[in-house]
């Protein structure tokens, strides 16, 4: 009889998720994404919309919350970073290899 923990899929291990949150961070700076200044406070108000443009999510709501997970070792059990980078980024030829690391992170989940 098989082991019930061998029919498990097991996630992706804490070094895997940060080396690729790495690389994400450096494309993101290497595109001029990245942000120096932080976000206003009502940046983060997510009721109002359109309040910080998807980059600024990635970077002050999705690399943090990330890294909280590792952290925590609590990671979701599905991402849709990547196909939403897709549809946001679609006319930004300078963004295609950020989209693939995006959809990249989404294939650990």
């Amino acid at each position: 009889m098989k082991n019930v923990n061998q029919s498990l899929q097991k996630g992706p291990s804490s070094a895997k998720v940060l080396e690729k949150v790495r690389e994400i961070e450096t494309e993101m700076q290497q595109i001029g994404l990245w942000q120096s200044e932080p976000l206003k406070p009502e940046q983060y108000q997510f009721h109002a919309a359109f309040a910080m443009s998807f980059g600024q999510w990635l970077q002050f709501v999705f690399i943090p919350k990330v890294k909280e997970a590792v952290q925590a070792s609590q990671f979701p059990t599905k991402s849709q970073v990547g196909v939403q980078a897709v549809r946001e980024f679609d006319t930004l030829p300078a963004a295609s290899h950020l989209v693939t690391l995006l959809c990249e992170f989404d294939s650990f989940f």
